[in-house]
């Protein structure tokens, strides 16, 4: 019997493993280069101890070092305060690909295909021919567990080359080491250091300590001891569901009948909901999930378009905040403005996500740059592949002139601005599994639109008042060249002492006007009013401060005061309408005409310095 040509080539197929598929395809995973093999290795590690630390309701504390062990080799050691890993567990969390407890789980974390690590330890025995070190240890009482590994590619199963216990001083938390080919780059945005700084901005709550190769230490303080709220799993949401992925749900469910199959396989989906889905069906609540198929499926998905149900749960999300995001920008960045604006929750594909946006101007940020475009993931930087990424599209997609930016020929705008977009969901679409860039899905875009469109009518808004300022400022410093040259003029040709003009340069500005008036008496006290007008064209709030060497009596009103040192800073809050006045009145006891001569400047704080004549001022918080 003749072998044919088809029988041949079968004696030639067979399967391989998952990691002797990524071996020969590193550079999908993001080992494509040696600056980008070190910081998708740090990455990596660092998304594990993130995730691990809030799982435990741990603070985080990070420890990144990188030490130079030849031309072209650098050694890698990650540590983290986590709860650890259990003996068990080691060799496969780190040694095996595809080995994780969140791919199924639907909820937000920044890992979920359990590649990340175990791919880094393959590049670097790939590279140097070198074993993985672990240390982990799960609690002060037990023991601390070390291990040495390489994965066996033919199998994708861990090969344990070292099984020991060691003394560690944490009392809880995990250690890797490995040695790799990589570089170590400076002074680009796509570097170590500069992941680990935006890492620290949208996770505020970590503190992350970078030891570079020089033996330099960076450090990434945290803005806040509060832990984000953790992320809860939730069921599917039928809003966006696949006619493949709802047939694969009716098969293998074990619900024997179709309303509770509705009611415990998706959220949201209640007993009258799912009464109401069927009835749009046409399908009997009673008929068994299993006996339905494909044109049974697609009744279904056209019945949850009809039905109206509730947007999905929020906890299973973790997004960062409003409030978070403004600290994070403000500890890692020196500007003059930050905007910030987190949308409702929506819906792809039954996943729901949140897109947050934060926009930070001015400061020392270049000018004439295309502003800084931050992209994020549940919490994790995205540093390549940012014109293939809908954050990008969606900005350059926006008309930026019409908001304060330029933006010559069109795409992403320039100016002294940082853009921070962040998307938070349960199921993030990652265009690849280097997971650099997020896909094009339209109702994510659309998302990413309306948020930044939201930060950047705030900077509109804000451009135009410092636009307003500076006419003010310049027509101010006119007026207070010409007028006191006029007044001296005139109080000489009058012999009378030079007036105060401030009244006359509030008035003509439309400014807040703050004077005081020292009378001294007899009996050697001094009377000190403080006359306040406003003479703009809306209400001011704001406080008056008077900081003196002195204990004062007789206040009215009443102000708080605050002990500096020797000295008290009397606070009055103060609102003022349109045209309106306020008077504050105090007594000094005992001061020489001397001191009295020499009252500090009064401080008005709530209001740009543009807006008040008479005292200094600064806006605040």
């Amino acid at each position: 019997m003749e072998f044919t040509i088809a029988e041949e080539l079968a004696k030639n197929q067979k399967s391989i493993s998952v990691a002797e598929f990524f071996e020969k395809n590193r550079q999908i995973l993001g080992f494509d280069s040696a600056p980008r093999s070190l910081i998708t290795t740090v990455k990596e590690a660092v998304d594990n101890a993130l995730d691990a630390c809030e799982e435990a309701g741990i603070l985080p504390d990070i420890l990144v070092q990188i030490e130079r062990t030849g031309q072209d080799y650098v050694t890698v050691i990650i540590e983290d305060n986590g709860p650890g890993i259990v003996k068990e567990q080691i060799p496969k969390v780190f040694a095996k690909l595809l080995y994780g407890s969140r791919f199924h789980a639907l909820k937000q974390s920044r890992g979920q295909q359990g590649i990340g690590i175990s791919a880094a330890v393959l590049y670097s025995q790939m590279t140097a021919g070198r074993q993985t070190k672990i240390l982990s240890k799960t609690g002060s009482g037990n023991p601390a567990h070390y291990y040495e590994l390489m994965i066996n590619t033919s199998t994708n199963e861990p090969d344990i080359l070292k099984d020991e216990i060691k003394d560690w001083f944490r009392p809880h938390g995990t250690q890797i080491e490995l040695e790799m080919k990589a570089a170590y780059v400076k002074g680009r945005r796509q570097s170590i250091s500069e992941y680990l700084k935006a890492t620290a901005i949208v996770n505020p709550h970590a503190r992350i300590t970078l030891i570079e190769p020089d033996g330099n230490e960076e450090v990434f303080e945290r803005a806040t001891d509060k832990m984000p709220e953790p992320a809860e799993e939730i069921l599917p949401h039928p809003e966006g569901i696949e006619l493949g992925t709802l047939m694969k749900m009716l098969h293998y469910t074990e619900r024997q009948k179709l309303a509770p199959f509705l009611r415990y396989s998706f959220c949201k989906i209640g007993l009258l909901t799912a009464e109401e889905i069927c009835k749009a069906s046409g399908l009997d609540p009673e008929i068994d999930p299993h006996a339905l198929g494909r044109h049974e499926a697609r009744k279904l998905i056209e019945a949850f378009e009809k039905v109206k149900i509730m947007a999905p749960p929020t906890d299973c999300l973790s997004p960062i905040g409003e409030e978070l995001i403004y600290r994070g920008l403000e500890k890692e960045t020196n500007v003059d403005f930050i905007a910030t604006s987190t949308r409702k929750p929506a819906v792809y594909s039954g996943n729901p996500f949140v897109v947050e946006v934060g926009l930070a101007y001015g400061g020392k940020l270049p000018k004439e740059e295309k502003i800084s475009i931050m992209r994020f993931a549940n919490r994790v930087p995205l540093l390549y592949q940012q014109g293939g990424c809908v954050t990008t599209h969606a900005v350059e997609d926006i008309k930026w002139k019409q908001y304060g930016l330029n933006q010559p020929g069109g795409g992403v705008p320039a100016g002294p601005a940082i853009l921070l977009i962040h998307i938070a969901s349960i199921n993030v679409p990652f265009t690849s599994e280097s997971k650099d860039a997020i896909a094009d899905i339209p109702v994510i875009k659309d998302e990413i639109d309306l948020a930044i469109k939201d930060v950047a009518r705030k900077l509109k808004h804000y451009m135009s008042k410092q636009s307003n300022l500076k006419k003010r400022r310049e027509k101010e410093i006119i007026i207070t060249k010409v007028l006191p040259k006029m007044a001296v003029k005139v109080a000489n040709i009058l012999e009378k002492d030079v007036p105060d003009i401030n009244p006359v340069v509030a008035k003509i500005m439309g400014n807040l006007l703050v004077h005081r008036k020292v009378k001294k008496n007899e009996d050697g006290t001094a009377d000190v009013i403080i006359k306040v007008k406003n003479f703009g064209t809306s209400t001011y709030s704001f406080r008056v401060h008077e900081m003196l060497p002195w204990t004062i009596l007789g206040a009215k009103p009443e102000p708080k005061v605050v002990t500096l040192g020797n000295d008290y800073d009397y606070v009055w809050d103060i609102s003022a309408a349109t045209g309106s006045s306020k008077v504050l009145s105090y007594r000094i006891e005992s001061a020489t005409d001397k001191e009295l001569g020499k009252f500090p400047d009064l401080v008005v704080e709530g209001l740009e310095e543009e807006l008040v004549t008479g005292a200094k001022a600064f806006k605040g918080a």
